[in-house]
């Protein structure tokens, strides 16, 4: 005997209904729609790329505590380290 036997004497269920996209405004006046249970993107996300890196929780610390402490947004902070690094290599320094 099957230990799944008893799953196929069930009906089936009937399939859920699929939401509609979410419309949203943005601040200029432009909207956006969203598919069901995607992640909205921020406008300030649009057009840019993630750069991620792993480092030790003192580093985050004082990176968090360094930004918070001259008023900056993480984000904020790291593009301007990476400013100095390109400097440093000899680069032209790109901004946020």
């Amino acid at each position: 005997m099957s230990r799944f036997a008893n799953l196929a004497d069930k009906p089936k269920a009937s399939p859920k209904p699929q939401p509609q996209p979410a419309i949203i405004g943005n601040e200029d006046g432009t909207t956006a729609t969203a598919s069901p249970g995607a992640p909205l993107k921020s406008n300030s996300r649009a057009g840019r790329k993630a750069i991620a890196a792993y480092f030790s929780p003192e580093m985050s610390l004082a990176m968090h505590v360094c930004a918070r402490k001259h008023g900056l947004s993480l984000q904020e902070l790291m593009a301007e380290a990476f400013d100095d690094v390109l400097r440093k290599y000899g680069q032209s320094p790109v901004g946020e």
